[in-house]
């Protein structure tokens, strides 16, 4: 199957399958074929491919003089249906899919939200499902009320401590509700009374609304504070149906509803040209993804033209006069790095208000460095409607799309997203066998006599005394670095690895191991074709092509590279990651790291001391700063607890991983007696060794049944009414 037509098969454009070819990607990748049509149809995510389409189109249009809506409605298709309201909801409130799903992991503030409709007359009823234990409250408010539920005159709340709320008056109610409670939230307009129920027990009259609110339109309403709920306004069959006349809130008399104000009366993009006003914004964690993306781009585009697209690349430690001259000439796609585009967008010089696509690529990496702020600041000066009457398309790529962050900020910046997840959460191939390495400078005396001749480290304990005898936690901190860098070398020498991916916590610590691979030389040891973390401005090409033996990188460096032919993937953590990073091996999965599924091993070090680390709070990330002292102390250094990321990571793979001796020799068991690590066929290919003779037998069954099969069919005769018989 050639590789245009199945990539023309999802819509993509002839020009660009053209460009795909010549890459020799065969077949699009699982994540490309799942979401490339969603993103070609209007809908969401990976990014290159569809992003270019759509601007390349956009950009015809406008170039043949087409017009878009002259007339932009937005918020219709929403305020016809009952479900809470997306423009109508605090800054960190997330709705859900379906619009009844309700969640705010906010734990300072309370964020709230009301329903895209209220009621003017009759009695009205609704349900609330808690579905964990946070706080929150449930009930009815006026329009011009406060999201903070029941702490203005207009609002009145039950919440799960078992008070209610008006005017901030908080008193006694009912009983106090948790997870798993369904609340019943009732509403007598002609008698102008409120009550709740919870599990189908009333709870009797909780207020009596004012007679000047009496002619004000009620909308189902709550606020929360790290919580989330499930409203049913009647769509669904209530677990507690209401009594004495009360109806669900759908089923409300067409004359009694009244559609909500807020309406999401979003600003529409210009239509007039503007050179330094992209149509594509992509934003990278770090230089050489962004350099990555951009010579994607320029690949995809090769045969794209008339009109031709013109990218830039915007990040620090380029000087921002060239990109100012290119941005002056016109650009279509913009790739950067949070740094330099918020200073060009905050001095007018980047313009977002022709924005048809928004990218977040490695959307955690982004969260994780600090850049939510930023994310929220460029979105919220973006046009949600473009001037052909359509709706901003923003697109999350991560590899921990269920890390909660990215959950929290894609529900608060798009609407109603359509998640695209091949594996699932925490999956973990079962190819992939985890070893970790203990590292004990206590019984492992090596440290002491390799005097000078060992890796160089961070640099943390420079003004320490680290001298063997110190008997100090900076001493055995020292240690437990020095002993990292041998078990790294000690374990490519013993497994025979002939290429792997070693992780590193920093930049520095994989610039020091890539130095002291290096100063090994000859014979077995690892320095050749070294690929050091963060790489080169060229990003890691090197390595894709077979060139590199080993990648030594932190995790955000290492992603999205694409690395063909690898026999066996081998990964190893010098350091166990951390924030939440689960360790996996994306090469097992078949993924962007190894094309093909093959055997992997993971090796971990963990030592049972603390070792002191690099963690820069500093406004520079670490540029030129030396100040070793601890965070707590106002200094950029922590404690780094990797005994207990190793339990996370066990609580995450639901196992206990096995421990090997420093010697670093695995235990043959069921995985291992069927691969040999390290065994590389000639042809590039990676050995299975003893798997043929495994499956021989079976094969030799399926054989003789192959050939019994083709002797009974020799037997059978074809007779003219269709039906056979036996010679």
């Amino acid at each position: 199957l050639a590789a245009a037509p199945s990539v023309l098969e999802m819509g993509v454009m002839p020009e660009i399958a053209q460009a795909v070819e010549e890459m020799d990607w065969l077949l699009p990748t699982d994540i490309q074929a799942e979401s490339i049509p969603l993103i070609l149809g209007g809908v969401a995510p990976p990014h290159h491919i569809p992003v270019i389409q759509i601007v390349y189109e956009t950009l015809k249009d406008q170039q043949e003089g087409k017009k878009g809506k002259t007339t932009v409605k937005t918020g219709g298709a929403v305020l016809n249906k009952w479900q809470m309201n997306p423009y109508d909801r605090g800054s960190a409130f997330a709705i859900g899919s379906d619009g009844l799903c309700c969640q705010s992991r906010e734990v300072k503030e309370w964020h709230g939200c009301r329903s895209t409709k209220g009621v003017m007359k009759g009695k009205h009823y609704y349900e609330v499902s808690c579905h964990d234990q946070g706080l929150c409250r449930v009930g009815w408010s006026a329009s011009q009320a406060s999201l903070d539920l029941g702490t203005d005159k207009f609002g009145f709340g039950f919440g799960g401590t078992g008070k209610k709320s008006h005017n901030k008056q908080f008193d006694n109610y009912g009983e106090e509700f948790t997870m798993h409670d369904t609340i019943g939230c009732y509403l007598d307009i002609d008698k102008g009374q409120v009550k709740f129920s919870k599990n189908g027990k009333d709870l009797g009259l909780a207020f009596e609304i004012p007679a000047h609110l009496k002619n004000q339109p009620f909308f189902a309403a709550c606020v929360l504070k790290n919580a989330e709920l499930k409203f049913n306004f009647g769509e669904e069959e209530f677990k507690f149906p209401p009594k004495d006349g009360f109806v669900g809130l759908c089923k409300a008399a067409d004359g009694h509803v009244v559609k909500s104000q807020h309406t999401g009366s979003a600003q529409v993009a210009q239509t007039k040209f503007l050179p330094n006003a992209p149509k594509a914004l992509i934003v990278e964690p770090s230089r050489e993804l962004a350099e990555q993306t951009l010579n994607n781009v320029k690949q995809f585009k090769k045969y794209v033209d008339n009109p031709k697209l013109r990218e830039l690349l915007i990040i620090g430690g380029v000087a921002a006069r060239d990109q100012l001259s290119v941005l002056e000439q016109g650009v279509d796609i913009v790739v950067g790095t949070p740094g330099r585009l918020d200073d060009l967008v905050s001095t007018g010089k980047l313009n977002l208000s022709q924005i048809r696509f928004l990218v977040l690529d490695e959307a955690d990496g982004l969260l994780s460095q600090g850049y939510s702020d930023f994310i929220n600041r460029i979105h919220s000066q973006i046009p949600q409607i473009t001037s052909d009457g359509k709706r901003l398309q923003v697109i999350v790529c991560s590899a921990t799309l269920h890390s909660f962050d990215v959950k929290k900020l894609s529900e608060k910046i798009m609407h109603f997203p359509t998640w695209v997840d091949l594996k699932g959460e925490d999956s973990v191939p079962e190819t992939v066998h985890h070893v970790v390495v203990p590292v004990n400078p206590k019984t492992d005396k090596l440290w002491e006599r390799l005097g000078k001749n060992h890796i160089r480290t961070d640099e943390v304990h420079a003004k320490d005394n680290t001298r063997p005898g110190a008997n100090s936690p900076e001493m055995w901190s020292e240690a437990i670095k020095i002993l990292k860098g041998e078990y790294t070398v000690r374990a490519i020498k013993e497994h025979k690895m002939d290429q792997a991916i070693i992780f590193c916590r920093t930049k520095i610590d994989c610039d020091n191991l890539e130095q002291y691979f290096m100063q090994q030389g000859g014979g077995e040891s690892p320095q050749a074709g070294v690929c050091p973390a963060g790489g080169s401005r060229q990003g890691h090409p090197p390595h894709s092509q077979g060139d590199v033996r080993f990648l030594i990188c932190t995790d955000v460096a290492a992603r999205g590279i694409d690395i063909h032919g690898v026999p066996y993937g081998k990964c190893i953590n010098a350091t166990p990651p951390g924030e939440g990073f689960i360790c996996k091996l994306r090469g097992a999965e078949g993924g962007r790291a190894w094309r093909s599924p093959c055997a992997s091993c993971a090796l971990s070090s963990i030592p049972p001391r603390l070792p002191q680390v690099w963690y820069h709070v500093c406004s520079s990330r670490g540029k030129g700063c030396y100040n070793t002292r601890l965070k707590e102390d106002g200094g950029c250094t922590i404690w780094y607890n990797e005994m207990q990321l190793l339990s996370e990571i066990e609580e995450h793979l639901n196992c206990t991983i096995s421990q090997v001796e420093p010697d670093i020799k695995v235990p043959v068991d069921e995985f291992d007696g069927k691969v040999t690590y390290g065994q590389k066929r000639a042809a590039g290919g990676g050995t299975y060794k003893g798997h043929v003779d495994i499956l021989a037998p079976t094969v030799q069954e399926l054989a003789a049944l192959e050939k019994e099969a083709q002797t009974s069919f020799l037997h059978l005769g074809y007779l003219p009414n269709q039906l056979f018989r036996t010679f």
